[in-house]
């Protein structure tokens, strides 16, 4: 399991059942699990289409017969059914349907002798057994809330305040790299409260204008940057962290920043009432800054310019494919804060601060209408994340104006991949924009 959100996430993924389903945990098994699916070779259905989930518990590879199951339909219509069945060969046939863009939701578990929600229990871990997974209807026509009028006049305000900040190396420690690539720690000048920091690597001995360039980012956390010596033997590939300070410290460090000035951060309402104090301000000056940087060492090409990340790393690299456009390919998992705003317009919510109208400077479905048309974009959304709802995910991909792919995973949520998933790719080519700036 990937980590996303520290204790809340952890803590809320192992209480999941029991908030749906009012029930404690059984521990019995260790190989228990589920597979789900819908009944058609895509997610996307028509309004008030039948939707036909099958759902099978089962114990390695092979059915488990008999188990009391309880299932709950939500969606972005504001629906909810709750409904229970017995586990079979077949598996259980759930049904839903919705007459609104937007996507169905299905959560289902399986119940112990004692009533308990089952889980498997392997050494000290115990971990719930569930599928969480869902379907769609017209998710190419899914918007967001409307963008603030002076979208662009902000961020040109940014700009300029970064611009004040010369682009300087403040620290630039060599560290251990391999036979093929050299490796720095780095921290360089930005507006803001801190600077960028993070590891860059790349090929010794690599000639000027050379070497293509990757800006990574990572999801939600205190924690340093990640020195990915093999990502550096081909590329300038720079990793920095989200909160501009040190890396390579102790556990201690880290866990003392996310107990004190770190904790819960961008989610402060009273910071976020304003889009000059969120705390994303400060995260996306740095973005910025770090592709500055990349772009002005010399092994650079002067073309191939990536971003990427998960979670709160893809919504670092959504933003920074629309705040510069000299990206030409963004890669982005299950990314983190796309259409904020939905809650307004009745969809699910995921985890992610209250929504304010300040936070829609940042929203990524925002940002991405400004990529270059040139940039490709590659978008994961799982149909069971609901830290990262895939409705958001999808209204980014609707409002990319470039090349792009969209793959959509059924039954995996943000920190957990159903064995043997079905996943669904769409495509589109470089057409105009869904919802584009206005």
């Amino acid at each position: 399991m990937r980590k996303i959100g520290g204790n809340e996430l952890s803590a809320g993924k192992m209480l999941l059942a029991v908030l749906f389903l009012g029930v404690g945990f059984s521990v019995f098994g260790q190989n228990y699990s589920f597979f789900g699916n819908f009944d058609k070779p895509s997610p996307v259905y028509q309004a008030g289409e039948k939707m036909e989930f099958t759902v099978s518990l089962l114990d390695g590879d092979k059915p488990v017969v008999g188990k009391k199951l309880k299932w709950v339909r939500t969606g972005d219509d504001g629906i909810t059914v709750n409904g229970e069945g017995v586990s079979t060969a077949e598996g259980l046939k759930i049904t839903a349907s919705t007459d609104k863009p937007g996507f169905v939701r299905v959560y289902v578990t399986a119940l112990g002798d004692d009533g308990k929600a089952l889980a498997n229990k392997v050494g000290d871990k115990v971990t719930p057994v569930f599928f969480d997974g869902g379907a769609c209807v017209a998710p190419e026509t899914l918007v967001g809330v409307p963008e603030p009028a002076d979208f662009d006049v902000f961020w040109q305000k940014q700009r300029e305040l970064l611009a004040t900040v010369p682009l300087k190396v403040l620290e630039m420690k060599e560290v251990a790299g391999n036979a093929k690539v050299k490796a720095y720690d780095i921290k360089i000048a930005c507006a803001g409260k801190m600077p960028v920091s993070g590891y860059l690597v790349m090929p010794k001995d690599a000639k000027p204008k050379s070497l293509a360039a990757e800006v990574s980012f990572n999801g939600y956390g205190v924690s340093g940057a990640s020195k990915n010596l093999q990502a550096g033997e081909k590329e300038i590939y720079l990793n920095i962290n989200a909160h501009g300070f040190e890396n390579g410290q102790p556990k201690e460090y880290y866990d003392n920043l996310a107990k004190t000035t770190l904790k819960g951060y961008a989610f402060d309402l009273k910071e976020n009432s304003n889009p000059d104090t969120c705390y994303f301000n400060g995260m996306f000056l740095r973005v910025m800054r770090a592709l500055e940087f990349v772009k002005s060492l010399p092994e650079w090409n002067g073309k191939d310019l990536k971003a990427s990340g998960g979670s709160q790393g893809g919504l670092q690299s959504l933003a920074a494919a629309g705040l510069d456009k000299d990206v030409i390919a963004c890669t982005a998992w299950s990314p983190w804060c796309c259409d904020l705003g939905g809650v307004n317009l009745g969809r699910l919510r995921g985890w992610r601060p209250d929504w304010t109208a300040a936070l829609n400077y940042y929203d990524p479905i925002n940002l991405v209408k400004r990529a270059n048309p040139a940039c490709q974009l590659e978008i994961i959304a799982n149909l069971g994340d609901y830290v990262c709802p895939p409705s958001g995910v999808w209204v980014a991909y609707n409002n990319f104006p470039g090349p792009k792919k969209i793959e959509v995973r059924q039954g995996c949520e943000h920190g957990f991949t159903m064995k043997n998933y079905p996943k669904f790719t769409f495509t589109a080519g470089t057409n105009a924009a869904a919802n584009p700036p206005k």
